[in-house]
């Protein structure tokens, strides 16, 4: 198995220098064997007793350890697409700190998908009567898009979209989940419609039933 080395600093290790974290990387090393055999065992140890000082890892460049002892890091630089839609459901509320300059401007969205961050919304985005009586859309589901989310931000900051209408109900439940996940749910345009048979009532004929199977 992989073996990971933790060096732990304190005020000694500082007293005795970089010498002194050489000296306990050594013997942190002869501790270990990644060998089970005793021809690894014996190589492994007598590796390490005829180790100099500079066959010594440096604990300051991870590019002197061995594979085996280094715990593989990235970070992203790039993003390719954008897959999610920047949409969500959820409830808009007024700010908890009514005397700072943020609530004069915003409110606060709270997705109904706790994957996605909270959101402030400009209150221009609101109903009119939000301020004085936020209580009457504290069941109102709404849609917001968030439009940036900065680095040293709890929350994001987005744009009220659409009001829903009241939560639990099906129309509204259901067009915010379709819009959550990029559904076009739009009618149909006339285009596509000319496909479709013009004689109705149309129905299918006995003869492409019969060639049909029955799925209702």
């Amino acid at each position: 198995p992989d073996v990971i080395i933790e060096a732990q600093f304190d005020d000694n290790d500082a007293e005795h220098g970089q010498d002194h974290l050489q000296d306990m990387l050594t013997d942190d090393i002869k501790k270990l064997s990644l060998d089970t055999g005793e021809k690894g065992k014996a190589a492994g140890v007598t590796g390490v007793h005829k180790a100099k000082q500079d066959d010594v890892p440096k604990v300051n460049d991870p590019r002197l350890l061995p594979d085996e002892f280094l715990q593989r890091t990235a970070k992203v630089v790039y993003i390719l697409e954008k897959k999610h839609s920047r949409a969500a459901t959820g409830f808009i509320k007024l700010l908890a700190d009514r005397n700072s300059e943020l609530f004069k401007r915003c409110a606060m969205f709270s997705p109904v998908d706790h994957r996605v961050p909270r959101v402030y919304v400009p209150l221009a985005d609101c109903p009119p009567d939000f301020v004085t009586k936020p209580e009457a859309y504290s069941q109102m589901l709404f849609i917001c898009r968030i439009v940036d989310w900065k680095e040293d931000s709890n929350f994001a900051s987005g744009q009220l979209c659409k009001s829903l209408g009241q939560a639990g109900e099906i129309e509204p439940e259901s067009e915010g989940i379709l819009t959550e996940y990029g559904v076009d749910f739009s009618d149909f345009s006339p285009e596509v419609l000319e496909c479709l048979p013009q004689n109705r009532p149309w129905a299918i004929s006995p003869e492409e039933l019969a060639k049909r199977r029955d799925l209702r």
